[in-house]
Parts: C-alpha cells; structure tokens; sequence
C-alpha cells in the first residue's frame, strides 16, 4: 500500500480534513485536562523516527513538530540543507529512498515545490509539507482550528486575506474549496493566488472572491488574515514595500470587520508593515492561541499519515 503523504489540502476530501480537526481538537482537549503523568500514557508513535528536513530556516515548524512527535512518543532527527548531499549533487530521489530505509516518516520545508513532489514520489514512508514557495497546508489546519475555536465553523464564515497572495493564501484557497466558507482575496494584481489555483477552486465550486482593494475584502468578514510582506526567498523587498502599503492591516480597516471579528498572521510578523503593534497585541488577535495550534493540528496529521487515531 502506498504512503500516506500529507502534501496539499486540495488532494483530500473535506470529509477527510474534519477528520484530522476532530482530532486535533480531541487531543487538545485532553492534554489540557490531563497531568503531565498521564499524557505520557498515550504514546502511539513509540518507536517510530520521523526526518524533520529544513532547506530554509524555522522556528514554530520545527519547534511544533519536535514537540508533536516527542508529545506522541516518536522520536525526531533533525536535518538541515547544509548536513544533506542534495546540495553536492545527490538527487532527492535517492535521497528519499535512503532516508526511507531508516525513518518512518519525512517532514520537509522545501525551497521549492517541485522537490517535496519528488521527495513523495520516490519515498516509501509518509511525507509532510512543512511549508514550500508554493502552499503551506500545515499552518492552515491550525488556522481553521483557530477560527473554529473563536468564531464557529468554518462553512459559516466569511475570510478576509489581505496582502501577499502567496503559499499561505493559495493552502486557504483549498481549504475553503474543500471545507466550505467564503474567501476574499485583497491583493496587489501582480502578487495575486496563483490564476490556475484560482481557476480549479472554482470549478471545484469555491465561494471565493477577488479584489483589489482590502476594505472590500475586510468588510464584515468574521476573520482578517495577512502575512509577512517580504518572504525568504524574495529579492524585490522595495517594490513589494509599495506595492502592499495599501494592504497594512491596521485599527482602521479591523473596524470593517465584523464586530467579534478575529485577527490572524502565521507569524513571524513585521509591526509596523503588514500590521500594526495596535492590532498584533489588541483584543482581536489571536496570533498565539494560532502558533500554539500548529502543535495539536500537526499531532493530527501525523496520526493520520500512520493511520492512527
């Protein structure tokens, strides 16, 4: 039987996504009300190895999986870019065949899309997208289960992105054509989601709409969400400066939203760009119950790539 891979909301059924947040949430609730001695009880990953391969640098992917994998018995082995032969001239399809015969699971943040697809192809153990330049399905598990926990379930709201529309935007793009819920997309025309991610959203039946103008995507909206400006790996930082000015997500445009409306960035956040210090610390941000949320969704999803409950 092939691995279950966890590579890109859009491959599963929606049925299958509330299915992992059932038990994300499950688990979250019983670790709150359990001791310390008793969580140390269930421990469905014991003997299992899982790769945690970072190509770019991290720190709540890495922490939360690390932390997930220790919480559910398994053990990690940390692998940066630097420590592989990737980068020397060994393929990523030999590289997974030989880490597949010593792990029991590979997580990857990859510098392109490209090389988690090959990873998957050619591995025989379950592989997880950590994040690439293209979607990051991860971080929108623990978001809708942030969502789910502040302003009800997701079918039922309506989500302003404003900002870049990059690997986050387009994992909430399959997300919403997958879960439900209406999506407003207020970005730059030239940093748009992708035109073909869009097109298959649609077709697939998605409430999604575009504009260029963030007041439009913000009014009324139960949850507004932006991320970093700048990104890793890009190099045009004055341009897209210009071009997101009118994307800032600020105590002006919150008050658009709905009145319980929540407010969400992945983090790390730049106050003073995308967002400001007034909005990142006031009542309507949940920034840190959503950091905290990549840990319980994560635990989800590697249950569900060893198919466990």
């Amino acid at each position: 039987m092939p691995p279950q891979h966890f590579l890109d909301l859009s491959e599963f059924e929606g049925a299958t996504l509330r299915n992992i947040l059932n038990s994300a949430k499950a688990m979250k609730g019983a670790r709150a009300g359990q001791s310390r001695g008793a969580r140390e009880l269930h421990a469905p990953l014991n003997g299992k190895i899982v790769a945690l391969i970072f190509q770019r640098p991290s720190t709540r992917t890495r922490v939360s999986f690390e932390v997930g994998i220790r919480q559910l018995g398994g053990e990690t082995l940390l692998v940066s870019a630097s420590d592989m032969q990737i980068g020397r001239g060994e393929t990523i399809a030999d590289t997974a065949r030989v880490l597949s015969r010593f792990v029991d699971a590979i997580m990857i943040r990859a510098q392109h899309h490209d090389d988690l697809l090959e990873l998957a192809q050619h591995a025989t153990v379950p592989v997880i997208n950590g994040l690439t330049d293209k979607s990051h399905p991860c971080q929108i598990m623990a978001d809708i289960l942030t969502l789910e926990e502040h302003v009800g379930p997701l079918a039922e709201q309506t989500i302003a992105w404003v900002g870049d529309g990059n690997n986050v935007a387009t994992s909430f793009v399959h997300a919403v054509t997958r879960m439900g819920g209406k999506l407003r997309l207020a970005c730059p025309q030239s940093l748009g989601v992708s035109p073909s991610v869009l097109q298959w959203a649609r077709v697939n039946g998605a409430d999604i709409t575009v504009t260029s103008s963030a007041e439009v995507a913000v009014n009324g909206a139960s949850c507004v969400v932006t991320d970093a400006w700048v990104s890793m790996h890009d190099r045009d930082a004055a341009n897209r400066h210009n071009l997101l000015k009118p994307f800032q997500v600020n105590a002006a445009l919150m008050k658009r939203a709905a009145r319980d409306a929540i407010f969400m960035h992945c983090l790390p956040a730049h106050r003073g760009e995308e967002v400001t210090a007034e909005v990142m610390d006031g009542p309507q941000s949940v920034v840190f119950d959503e950091a905290e949320n990549r840990l319980h969704a994560q635990k989800a999803i590697l249950l569900h790539c060893f198919g466990l409950k």
